[in-house]
């Protein structure tokens, strides 16, 4: 895999686009090898960052022989002499004589020297007090260790934390995990032709991207701030790049959405010269999305920065999303690079020749089908708002009714199961 950059100020760096899949896996490992550092959350706060070390247990799962059931500790045969109740919460006496039994609910700590677990439903009563009745030959309990030894590990490090994993740990002990600290994002608007509010008129296109690209990114697991969304930002050399140092003296990540051509107007490549910047990825050959990038920036210190330039016409920015922020971000995570899950196509969806074409679908999860959407240009949204990803056709193919083909999610909330 090559992960070399080239630099802003080279003009032989804007040369062939790099493949789509080359460059979801270069931009990856350069995000991996600038991996946030570790840091420590309360499980309230822990949704939606990644473990940074392994999930191990702090005793056995469970600790100690809990009732699977309400009913009655037997020790011995019967029938049995009540002789005591135990509830959740308590530690009960052993029972030492054969014969007895003590009342117990589900999930109390089973007490040493019983033989059964009898059902309540499953008993009788005798008119002097006496408890009768067949224990069922499968133990009624849950044994120390059933779920997990103590020190045992249930979850790498790099496993996405949601709720479910948050129960995990709570139930083995633990009141912190060890995360990776969450990516702060900041998003630059570019275009003098932007409106921020009422429909469009004059000329003029309503800002689309500036509302929902934070969105995204949170479901990226990102922190963004009100404050880090910025924009218009003028449609100047100098507006552009005093709009980028100031976003990149806080955030990991900047995402800039237009800007990524060479017109009279798009000045985001000469303001990645102006900073210093190397280029990850400039271009890459998928439609829509065309032109997409992603710069480095490296501190005298170590720090690492990232920009993202995105097209500004919406759905391409989204594929440069999916395609360069998406695995850039996993990186950073710690995470493994993303795979993409794969579907059968229910209708045919044409190629784009030499490039990757990402093609909008909306899927059918129990008949593990992909079905186009409509309105899929790249400057409109309505086919997105009704899609679950994109159906990925490879270069110098088409894609066939029936055919198999990889998939790219479009983002859920943090802690969401697909």
């Amino acid at each position: 895999m090559r992960t070399e950059t080239a630099s802003a100020a080279d003009p032989a760096a804007a040369l062939s686009p790099a493949g789509w899949e080359e460059a979801r896996c270069r931009v990856y490992a350069v995000g991996l090898a600038a991996a946030l550092p570790a840091v420590e959350r309360p499980l309230t706060e822990a949704d939606g960052h990644t473990l940074a070390e392994p999930l191990t247990t702090r005793t056995d799962l469970p600790a100690f022989p809990t009732s699977s059931v309400d009913g009655w500790a037997l020790r011995g045969a019967g029938p049995w002499r009540v002789v005591g109740r135990v509830l959740a919460g308590a530690v009960p006496a052993p029972l030492t004589e054969d014969g007895t039994t003590v009342e117990i609910a589900t999930g109390a700590m089973v007490p040493e020297g019983t033989s059964a677990v009898l059902r309540v439903e499953e008993s009788t009563r005798t008119p002097d007090g006496l408890v009768g009745g067949v224990p069922r030959t499968v133990p009624e309990w849950r044994r120390p260790g059933e779920e997990a030894s103590a020190g045992e590990e249930l979850l790498p490090a790099g496993t996405p934390v949601d709720p479910a994993v948050i129960g995990l740990a709570a139930s083995c002990g633990h009141d912190t995990l060890r995360v990776r600290q969450q990516p702060r994002a900041a998003l630059l608007v570019f275009g003098d032709e932007l409106l921020t509010a009422g429909p469009p008129a004059a000329g003029r296109v309503r800002d689309a991207l500036g509302p929902t690209m934070p969105a995204w990114l949170r479901r990226y697991g990102c922190e963004v701030r009100p404050a880090d969304v910025v924009g218009p930002v003028a449609d100047t050399l100098p507006a552009h790049v005093a709009a980028l140092r100031t976003a990149l003296a806080d955030a990991d990540l900047v995402c800039t959405t237009g800007g990524t051509m060479h017109g009279p107007v798009d000045h985001l490549h000469p303001s990645l010269a102006a900073l210093g910047a190397d280029y990850v990825v400039n271009t890459v050959a998928v439609r829509p999305g065309f032109p997409m990038l992603l710069a480095r920036l490296v501190d005298a210190d170590g720090r690492v920065r990232f920009v993202a330039g995105l097209p500004g016409n919406p759905q391409s920015a989204v594929v440069a999303l999916v395609s360069l922020v998406a695995p850039l971000l996993a990186g950073l995570a710690g995470q493994q690079m993303p795979v993409l899950p794969h579907a059968t196509l229910a209708e045919p969806v044409p190629g784009r020749g030499d490039y990757t074409h990402l093609a909008l679908v909306r899927l059918d999860r129990v008949a593990g089908t992909a079905h186009p959407v409509r309105h899929v240009g790249s400057a409109m949204l309505r086919g997105l708002s009704v899609a679950d990803g994109f159906a990925v056709i490879r270069p110098g193919t088409t894609g066939a009714a029936g055919d198999r083909v990889p998939v790219v999610p479009l983002p859920l909330l943090p802690g969401e199961r697909a």
